[in-house]
């Protein structure tokens, strides 16, 4: 297996060195996903790809005016890098249901199923938005787009899978919290910020889509092992409302204390 991460991260590495057979079978190597030309030599000799990196902060000094122009031209890249390596066969990008938005392009509403057909539109002015969120999601959806179409336009060469996360809850074996998990629990510790990401996917998707960090796993093993898979596929477990995940709380932990808001 080869990893591609900053190997400067030690909450990081560690995790993956502590894995049974790492020594012999784990290979790390140093990417940056603003510099998709490290990404050429960890991919040479793979079947499968793991597209599961995406940037959150801009990094000044290249060619990419943002995180947008960065995020769709490493999908590209690394989708180029996948066929010249004349060994890879399937390219799963880890996408997220922010580009699987239910709302209705004139903005009278939501449509009335959320599935793979959905795509978020992008002119539509959210509540609870700011500058950071409506990149990222510009960002996600442009480039599962892009991937798509690759994948349509390459498809004798290449089958590509996008698999669109919900909000991500678990991961209890990570020495960190998770940003997904602090907006999961922004109730309970009570972050305004955090809890603002959580009602904005709420108003953007009509509720919030919840999955576990295992489920996320097994669905990116079952899209690698499952023969003849592509196209496009949303994962997650649960839809529910900020209001339900209060009610949650308060009847389970009361001792935590809710915001009544």
């Amino acid at each position: 297996m080869h990893i591609c991460i900053c190997t400067s991260d030690e909450s990081k590495v560690g995790l993956l060195k502590g894995f049974p057979y790492a020594e012999e079978r784990l290979h790390l190597f140093e990417a940056d996903i603003y510099k998709t030309q490290e990404f050429e030599q960890p991919i040479q000799g793979c079947k499968i790809v793991f597209h599961v990196a995406t940037p959150l902060q801009h990094t000044t000094g290249y060619k990419y005016n943002d995180t947008i122009e960065a995020t769709i031209n490493a999908v590209k890249k690394i989708a180029d890098v996948c066929i010249k390596s004349g060994t890879v066969k399937r390219l799963i990008y880890t996408a997220s249901v922010v580009a699987a938005s239910p709302l209705k392009e004139d903005e009278s509403g939501y449509k009335i199923t959320m599935d793979e057909s959905c795509w978020t539109p992008l002119h539509i002015n959210v509540p609870y938005s700011n500058n950071y969120v409506e990149e990222y999601i510009e960002a996600k959806t442009k480039a599962e787009q892009e991937i798509l179409k690759f994948g349509e336009e390459k498809a004798s060469e290449l089958e590509v899978i996008t698999l669109g996360c919900g909000l991500v809850g678990g991961g209890g074996h990570l020495p960190y919290t998770t940003g997904s998990v602090m907006v999961l629990i922004s109730q309970v510790i009570n972050n305004p910020t955090q809890y603002h990401l959580l009602r904005y996917l709420e108003e953007l998707l009509g509720k919030i889509p919840i999955v576990h960090i295992e489920d996320v796993c097994r669905a990116h093993i079952f899209c690698a092992e499952t023969p003849l898979v592509n196209g496009r596929f949303l994962c997650s477990s649960s839809y529910i409302s900020s209001v339900e995940m209060a009610k949650y709380y308060q009847e389970n932990y009361p001792q935590f204390h809710l915001n009544q808001e």
